[in-house]
């Protein structure tokens, strides 16, 4: 496996690889690498045979206010459990590599973007979609891999690689679960123990709206209300939203069963926040 720090030389080992005949996957992570990021890794490594995964934590997507410098960050720990799933190279640049000092073009993310995640973090989704258009510049993969749990990015970046007709297959894979149902997040390393073990709420909220759509209710709003009233019983959460939306539009439906859904959730655990989603029946 090499780490490599530069552009050049990422393009240069894609291109070697590429003479050889070999398919490109690519795996963008801000580090602090857990299961869900390994099973991306996996999943990659079962369906190509050259891997690369960056490790940035990218600065455009973190507004003034959020945790940039704080967010946990393990390269020596990244790389030795790179090493032993099989990745071929571990692109680590840092933001003077991947922005030039007077860089000015970014990628609109379009109206996919200003809704859910994109209403309390306005510009998010124009960074991720600026880094990785690039990441996809300079990897030139035939697949980029990316986790369900970031749903709303998920799908963010499969349009702007649809509508930028960029020849890279962007793959969605399902999310990895702590055993009491805790989405895997580098972030859940904020939480103290009481706050740890409140945040299992949100996966709570998600399965009683999986239960009852189950059971046969269709009503999306009252999916809805019953996810905001589990939220509400636990006293350390403060909710942001609780939604039940099209998966393909993200658009919020009066009824599920007749299109993939998509029941979300974000909410505050003390000051940590946290996303989380699953499909419901039809979805």
């Amino acid at each position: 496996m090499e780490l490599l720090g530069s552009k050049d030389e990422v393009r240069q080992a894609v291109s070697a690889a590429r003479r050889e005949g070999k398919r490109i996957a690519l795996v963008p992570t801000m580090g602090a690498l857990h299961e869900g990021h390994l099973s991306l890794v996996r999943a990659a490594c079962g369906r190509a045979d050259y891997v690369i995964v960056s490790i940035f934590v990218n600065p455009t997507q973190f507004a003034p206010d959020e945790d940039f410098e704080s967010y946990p960050r393990d390269l020596d720990g990244d790389s030795a459990v790179l090493r032993a799933e099989g990745a071929d190279i571990v692109f680590t640049p840092t933001p003077a590599v991947m922005y030039a000092a007077d860089a000015q073009v970014t990628v609109d993310p379009g109206p996919l973007a200003s809704v859910l995640e994109g209403e309390t973090r306005p510009t998010h989704f124009r960074g991720v979609c600026t880094v990785v258009a690039k990441l996809f510049s300079i990897a030139q993969p035939d697949l980029a891999f990316f986790g369900e749990k970031d749903f709303q990015q998920l799908a963010v970046v499969k349009r702007m690689a649809r509508d930028l007709d960029l020849p890279v297959r962007v793959v969605g894979c399902p999310i990895v679960r702590e055993a009491d149902g805790l989405a895997m997040s580098s972030r859940n390393a904020y939480l103290s123990a009481q706050e740890r073990a409140a945040a299992t709420v949100l996966y709570r909220s998600l399965r009683t709206a999986e239960t009852l759509a189950l059971d046969g209710e269709r009503d999306a709003a009252l999916l809805a209300d019953a996810m905001e009233e589990c939220i509400a019983a636990e006293p350390l959460a403060v909710l942001d939203y609780a939604l039940v939306v099209d998966a393909a539009t993200l658009d919020p439906l009066d009824a599920v069963g007749d299109v993939p859904a998509r029941a979300l959730v974000a909410a505050r655990i003390g000051a940590t926040r946290l996303i989380d989603n699953i499909a419901l029946a039809g979805g």
